[in-house]
């Protein structure tokens, strides 16, 4: 019987498709569904699917609704107990799905299983092994830029890259689905973040291995679509996660990282489009749903804050090392 629903959302992605069923077909377990979701694709996406593929599930939207309308659309119509969100520009390594269906199988408090995602243009290095958050603001690529010889054990993370990740489907009903008013960037991190409000566990597993591109439809590491909604959606994650006193604790720490990042984007040349998402964050944050305050779940929230403080510190020590490891190198 199936257990797991690959679900992959797509727009304008007929360049990655190739590479991505093949991971798929080469795994060693294929006991799962594949689902694509397409965002209203302009590419000939669909007609090269249904022409190469003909056995793939499709779910076809008449527009681009963005990452976070895509998935929820996959998962509604999944019946299977756990599904995968898995990029349109990744491939899969063999068993990749057989331990990220095990590793919910054996821990019955997880939410989420992260996988080792691994840089596809410098497989010598990790891409993602885990997203962790921190008491400034900022959420970052645990391992990022690493070799990819390191985090090989498995441990507990703030949320799951939803690159290539898994879930237990029915945790989506008590703390809600991704949020679409997110569109893209930051919603696995804001739905991993009320999953720990409610006491569910986010892992990484080391042996679910997947090969990533990056950017794949953005285009490229920062543009202005994807820093102008990354700085809206951070307003939109604290406000609706942290309740009132957290916010009061960590507000100077989170005033001093929008501070720096403004800094930092306005040397490459984004600080206007920055601080403009920031704006329209602040403007519209009460349109979010806030995350309902409950004073059973007061553990939670103390635990929370000690992996935003650990998870500064991991920050820093992770950037220290890539400093002075110097680039990855090239042919």
């Amino acid at each position: 019987m199936e257990k797991v629903t690959v679900i992959i959302p797509n727009y304008n992605g007929k360049q990655f498709m190739e590479k991505c069923m093949e991971g798929l077909r080469a795994q060693t377990e294929q006991a799962f569904r594949v689902l694509l979701v397409d965002n209203g694709s302009t590419d000939g996406s669909l007609s090269f699917i249904r022409e190469r593929y003909p056995e793939l599930e499709i779910l076809a939207l008449q527009e681009n609704y963005g990452f976070s309308r895509a998935v929820n659309e996959g998962i509604r119509a999944a019946k299977t107990p756990y599904v995968i969100l898995l990029n349109n520009d990744t491939k899969v390594c063999p068993g990749y799905v057989e331990a990220m269906v095990r590793t919910l199988d054996e821990n019955p408090r997880a939410f989420s299983v992260s996988a080792k995602m691994i840089q596809m243009y410098h497989p010598e290095l990790i891409d993602d092994a885990g997203d962790q958050y921190t008491v400034l603001g900022w959420a970052f690529q645990r391992g990022v830029g690493h070799s990819v010889n390191r985090y090989e054990r498995p441990a507990r993370v703030f949320s799951a890259c939803a690159g290539a990740a898994a879930y237990r489907r029915q945790v989506f009903e008590e703390i809600g689905y991704f949020d679409e008013k997110h569109f893209a960037y930051l919603e696995d991190l804001d739905v991993g973040y009320r999953a720990r409000i409610h006491g569910w566990q986010n892992l990484y597993c080391p042996e679910a291995r997947v090969e990533h591109v990056g950017s794949g439809t953005s285009g490229s590491k920062y543009n202005e679509f994807k820093v102008r909604l990354a700085a809206r959606n951070s307003i939109y994650l604290n406000y609706k996660n942290m309740p009132l006193f957290q916010l009061a604790v960590n507000f100077p720490a989170i005033l001093a990282g929008y501070f720096v990042k403004s800094r930092f984007f306005e040397k490459i040349g984004f600080g206007k489009v920055y601080k403009e998402g920031l704006r329209e964050g602040w403007r519209t944050r009460k349109t979010c749903k806030k995350v309902r305050f409950s004073s059973k779940h007061l553990w939670n929230y103390i635990c929370i804050e000690g992996r935003l403080i650990g998870g500064t510190f991991t920050y820093i020590y992770e950037f220290v090392h890539r400093k002075l490891s110097g680039p990855p190198a090239t042919d």
